[in-house]
């Protein structure tokens, strides 16, 4: 039987990318994800897989919408072994933090941490029976800063730290794992009417110490690593994949 995996935000960017991934490795992929033109696009390109794709409009801030989720994946799949905790929004407008209005904060937060919170809290059960494992996307704004992102990098930072807390409350049946990509380029991955060329500079290449900005596929390998046997002694961790960025010192001369 092919193992089930979750992908929230799976219809676009790094989520869609890995949802190709793990379907073309032979796994059951759910993809989860609130845009609904984006959703329908990926059951028509992902027609070959069918058997082992289930495509369900989520909303992953709202428990009704997390509870119908968990509830369809195994109506169809009868497990769940891995979540991949993706969806997430940016900062609304990049406002100043006076001017950062509160529903503004509330809607980044409630996405991006709160909507993992309640997808592990309804899988939980079924990756206990499977042995399953949790991997949640934050960023490397966890850990560094562009001026007013506080309300995103609130919300990443908080996914580190849920993925330690919820590694020691649920080890030993669950592993719970997260990666913090950097500079990834998802032009090519996004919806049809959101699709364009990629405006990544030479410069943006060159100033990578591993020599180029990051592709989707990189932190797909990442994930298929993760979920995979030989990542059975890894847990509570946080990878960053940023082409060695945050390791560079940089002072303006």
């Amino acid at each position: 039987m092919s193992q089930t995996i979750i992908v929230t935000g799976g219809a676009q960017g790094i989520g869609k990318c890995t949802s190709q991934h793990l379907l073309k490795n032979g796994y059951n992929v759910v993809i989860a994800d609130v845009d609904v033109e984006a959703v329908k696009e990926c059951l028509q390109e992902f027609n070959e897989f069918q058997e082992r794709l289930l495509v369900i409009e989520t909303d992953t801030s709202q428990e009704e919408s997390v509870k119908k989720c968990v509830k369809d994946t195994i109506n169809k799949f009868q497990h769940i072994y891995g979540l991949v905790n993706n969806a997430a929004i940016s900062n609304p407008n990049n406002a100043p933090v006076e001017d950062l209005l509160l529903e503004d904060w509330h809607k980044v937060i409630e996405t991006n941490l709160t909507g993992y919170f309640l997808m592990a809290k309804y899988t939980v059960p079924h990756l206990r029976q499977s042995k399953g494992t949790i991997i949640n996307i934050a960023s490397t704004r966890a850990l560094q800063s562009e001026p007013h992102t506080e309300a995103y990098v609130a919300s990443k930072g908080g996914v580190v730290a849920l993925t330690h807390a919820l590694a020691i409350s649920l080890g030993s049946d669950i592993r719970v794992n997260c990666i913090s990509p950097g500079w990834i380029d998802v032009t090519q991955w996004r919806k049809l009417s959101l699709k364009k060329e990629s405006d990544v500079r030479d410069i943006d290449n060159q100033q990578h110490p591993s020599g180029r900005v990051g592709k989707p596929e990189d932190i797909a390998s990442m994930i298929e690593y993760l979920i995979s046997d030989a990542a059975s002694f890894i847990t509570g961790q946080n990878f960053i994949v940023d082409g060695g960025m945050t390791k560079k010192m940089i002072y303006e001369e």
